[in-house]
C-alpha cells in the first residue's frame, strides 16, 4: 500500500498527469478511428522513448492501450465499423440500440463499464503481480523457455482467421528476430552482407513498418469516396436507472470473464468479449431482445474488454510476457530504456512499475469524465477524409524510422517492412505473431541455450520440471486443438455436400 501510494504521488505530478491525459485521448481517438489501434499509435509513438523519462513515456503508452479499449466502441455503436478488433461483438447489439434512438445509451454503458472493469481490474493487478513476481523469480530458464513456447503458440493460433497463417507469421518474426550479430558467438546471420542488417532490425521500425505503413497501404489500396453515414446520437451524462439496474451485473461478469484471460498466455481482449457475450445471451431474462439491441450485449463485453487490458499487464510486468500486440511493444518500449521486465522489476524499478499501476486508476478516471461529454466530438472526427489521416501516419512513420536508426537505410527497412506487412494483411496473415516473434525471439533462444548449457546439451532439460512439462503441453493444445477442430468441420461440411438430395 505504501508503494501504491508513493506511484499516486508520482503519477498525479503535473508532467505525468499531463501524458496520461495526452494518452487517453490519443487512445480514445485512434479508437474511434477505424483502422486505426492502440498497437499502432503506440509503435508510432516508440520514438518518443528518446526524448522522454521512463515513467512518462509509459504512462502516456499505458493511457493509449485503455483509451483505444474504450474509443473502439463508438464506431462500433454509430457506425457498425469496429475501430479496433476487440469491438467487433459490441457492434451487434451497439449498433442496434443506436438505429432505435438509444445510441447514448449504448455509449454510457460502454464508457462506464470501460471504467467500472478497468479501475476492478487495476486493483487486482496491484494485489496480485507483486506475488506473482515473488512466485516467479523462483522460475528456470528451461521454465522461461516454455513460457515463451506457449505464448507463441496461443496467440499464433488464436489470431487470424487460420492457426497456420499465425504459425507462419510467427515463424517469420522469428527470422527478422535473428538477423544481425548473434550475441554469445559474435557471429553474423541472415544479414546479407548489409550493415545495416548487421546490428538487427531495430523493434521500433519493425513495428511501425508492420503495423502503420503496411495498414496505410492496404486501406489505401481499397479506399473508398464518400463520408460514412452516421448515427446522429444525443449527449451522453449517465445511463436512466432501468438500464443502470440491467447493466451493472453484465459489468461485474465481464470484469471476471476479461482479467483472468487477459493474464494467462493465451488471453487477449478479442476472446473475452465473445466469451462474456455468450454468458450475457444466456443468462439474459430479455432472450427476445438479443439481435434487437440489448444493453447487456454491450454492458458486458466492454467490461470483459477493459479488464482484459489490465489483465495483459500481469504477465507483462511479472514476466517480461506480452500476450497482445500493444504489449509486445510496450515491451520494447521497456528494452529500450534498458529495462527488462520481469521477476525483479519490483525491485529494481519499485517507483517506475507503481507509478505505472497508479497511473491506470487515474487513466480510468480521465476516460469516464473525458468521454461521456466527448461523445459528439469524437463522432464529428469520423468525418476526417482518410487520405489525410493515412498520409499523416505516413509522414509520422517516416520521422519515428528515421529518427530511430538516425541513417536513411532505416527509411529503406521501413519501406522493405511495411510492404511486407501489406502483403500479410493483403493474404490474411495476422501482423501481431510477427511482432510476438520479433520481440520474444531472442528471449526465447537466451533461456534455451541457458538451459542446454546448464545440462551439458542434454535436451530433457527442458521438461524437466513440472511447470515446463505443463506449460509445454498447453502450447501443444492450443496449437492441435483448433487445428483438430477446423479439420473435423471441414470433413464434416464435405460429408454434407456429398449427401443425395431427396427428390419429392
Amino acid at each position: 500500500m505504501s508503494a501504491l501510494l508513493q506511484g499516486f504521488e508520482s503519477a498525479l505530478a503535473v508532467e505525468n498527469l499531463l501524458f496520461a491525459l495526452l494518452g487517453v485521448l490519443l487512445g480514445t481517438l485512434v479508437g474511434v478511428l477505424p483502422g486505426i489501434g492502440p498497437a499502432m499509435t503506440v509503435a508510432l509513438l516508440l520514438p518518443i522513448t528518446y526524448l522522454v523519462p521512463p515513467a512518462a513515456a509509459l504512462i502516456m503508452f499505458a493511457g493509449i492501450y485503455y483509451g483505444g479499449m474504450y474509443g473502439g466502441s463508438t464506431t462500433s455503436i454509430l457506425l457498425n465499423t469496429p475501430g479496433e478488433s476487440a469491438s467487433i461483438i459490441t457492434a451487434l447489439e451497439g449498433n442496434k440500440m443506436a438505429r432505435a434512438g438509444r445510441g447514448a445509451q449504448a455509449l454510457a454503458t460502454a464508457a462506464i463499464g470501460s471504467f467500472v472493469a478497468g479501475t476492478i481490474g487495476t486493483l487486482l493487478l496491484s494485489l496480485l503481480a507483486p506475488q506473482i513476481a515473488e512466485w516467479a523469480i523462483k522460475l528456470t530458464s528451461a521454465d522461461y523457455f516454455a513460457l515463451t513456447v506457449l505464448a507463441f503458440c496461443t496467440v499464433s493460433a488464436m489470431l487470424g482467421a487460420s492457426p497456420l497463417r499465425g504459425v507462419a507469421a510467427l515463424a517469420l518474426g522469428l527470422f527478422l528476430g535473428l538477423i544481425g550479430t548473434e550475441s554469445q558467438t559474435g557471429q553474423s546471420r541472415f544479414d546479407f552482407g548489409v550493415d545495416e542488417l548487421s546490428r538487427g532490425v531495430p523493434v521500433v521500425v519493425a513495428a511501425v513498418g508492420l503495423f502503420a505503413v503496411g495498414e496505410a497501404l492496404y486501406v489505401a489500396s481499397r479506399m473508398r469516396h464518400g463520408v460514412p453515414q452516421l448515427i446522429p446520437v444525443n449527449k451522453v451524462w449517465w445511463l436512466p436507472r432501468e438500464d443502470l439496474k440491467r447493466s451493472w451485473r453484465p459489468w461485474l461478469r465481464g470484469t471476471l470473464i476479461g482479467f483472468p484471460i487477459g493474464a494467462v498466455p493465451a488471453g487477449g481482449a478479442d476472446v473475452t468479449t465473445f466469451l462474456s457475450y455468450a454468458v450475457e445471451k444466456k443468462l439474459t431474462k430479455r432472450p427476445e431482445e438479443f439481435g434487437k439491441g440489448a444493453i447487456e450485449g454491450v454492458a458486458g463485453p466492454e467490461a470483459a474488454n477493459n479488464a482484459a487490458a489490465a489483465g495483459v499487464l500481469v504477465p507483462l510486468l511479472t514476466l517480461g510476457l506480452p500476450t497482445s500486440a500493444t504489449a509486445a511493444i510496450m515491451l520494447a518500449a521497456f528494452t529500450s530504456y534498458n529495462i527488462q521486465p520481469g521477476p525483479l522489476l519490483f525491485e529494481t524499478e519499485p517507483v517506475l512499475v507503481w507509478t505505472l499501476i497508479a497511473s491506470l486508476y487515474v487513466g480510468n478516471v480521465l476516460l469516464l469524465v473525458l468521454n461521456l461529454p466527448l461523445a459528439g466530438l469524437w463522432v464529428k472526427i469520423l468525418r476526417v477524409p482518410r487520405p489525410y489521416l493515412y498520409a499523416g501516419i505516413l509522414l509520422c512513420a517516416s520521422l519515428g524510422a528515421y529518427a530511430a536508426s538516425s541513417a536513411w537505410q532505416g527509411l529503406v527497412v521501413l519501406a522493405g517492412i511495411g510492404l511486407l506487412g501489406f502483403v500479410m494483411r493483403r493474404y490474411g496473415w495476422p501482423v501481431a505473431p510477427a511482432i510476438l516473434g520479433l520481440i520474444l525471439g531472442p528471449v526465447a533462444e537466451t533461456n534455451l541455450r541457458k538451459a542446454l548449457q546448464i545440462s551439458q546439451g542434454e535436451v530433457g532439460a527442458l521438461v524437466h520440471t513440472p511447470f515446463s512439462i505443463v506449460v509445454l503441453g498447453a502450447a501443444v493444445l492450443a496449437v492441435g486443438v483448433p487445428l483438430v477442430l477446423r479439420t473435423r468441420a471441414a470433413v464434416r461440411n464435405r460429408a454434407k455436400l456429398r449427401e443425395p438430395t431427396s427428390v419429392s
